[in-house]
């Protein structure tokens, strides 16, 4: 019995090596300062296309703690792992949510990953972007100038879409952007991340070193702005099924 036994295990080993990679079904689409979940249509369109279940977090940018809570209890509702998408202050957010157990992967999309003790407002000051159109409100909420919206953070969405957008906004709080992060997720957790070669939000060369030190699975693409979740649905979503198939 034991050489049948033997051949029998052997046989089974095969059958499961042949077996393809299971997927990740589950994606979670979180937003950044200024704007709504919204933005996300496109990749959305193209994942759910592709059969994937995608869940767009509609954070409320009134604090850091609120906005974590937001894609937290969204999460809890995914029925199985799922990667978790952040785009600009996202990042921060998905940098703290996705210590979450249903997460697999992260991926950033020109994106802040602030490590252990650092806030993304403090990154911005080693590396400064090149925008200079924040407006500070007297009742702490932030929001950028709408005549400068278009050029500084939608370059290269249509010109409409990127006037309805500077007129659409969502204040952001302030402290939001100084909150200090503690035990990041992408130290544990398989990373992948987009750099906009022409952010003016997010200084690209700390897109660079947030993709780096996360180690991360990383793409650049020349000319795209912040809103590259929006002008280039296509590239970001192809970096998200990676992610969903490694």
């Amino acid at each position: 019995m034991k050489p049948i036994l033997a051949l029998l295990l052997l046989l089974l080993q095969i059958h499961t090596n042949a077996q393809p990679a299971g997927k990740i079904k589950n994606v979670v689409l979180v937003h950044g300062a200024f704007v709504d979940g919204s933005g996300w249509q496109s990749v959305y369109k193209i994942l759910t296309g592709k059969g994937y279940h995608v869940t767009v977090v509609q954070e409320p940018l009134t604090s850091f703690e609120a906005d974590v809570a937001a894609v937290t209890r969204v999460l809890q509702q995914q029925d199985g792992p799922c990667i978790l998408v952040g785009h600009s202050y996202g990042g921060a957010v998905i940098t703290t949510a996705g210590n979450d157990t249903h997460v697999a992967g992260l991926v950033y999309i020109a994106a802040h990953a602030p490590d252990e003790g650092e806030s993304e407002a403090d990154n911005g000051k080693r590396y400064p972007p090149a925008y200079k159109s924040l407006v500070k409100g007297a009742d702490g909420f932030d929001y950028i100038n709408p005549n400068q919206f278009a050029a500084d953070f939608a370059a290269d969405v249509p010109k409409a879409t990127a006037n309805f957008m500077a007129n659409a906004q969502v204040p952001t709080a302030d402290a939001g952007f100084h909150a200090i992060i503690h035990n990041p997720a992408w130290k544990k957790k398989p990373s992948w991340y987009l750099v906009a070669k022409s952010d003016r939000i997010i200084n690209p060369d700390l897109e660079r070193l947030y993709a780096k030190r996360a180690n991360s699975t990383t793409v650049e693409i020349t000319g795209a702005s912040h809103s590259v979740f929006m002008s280039r649905p296509g590239e970001v979503a192809e970096l998200i099924l990676k992610a969903a198939t490694h």
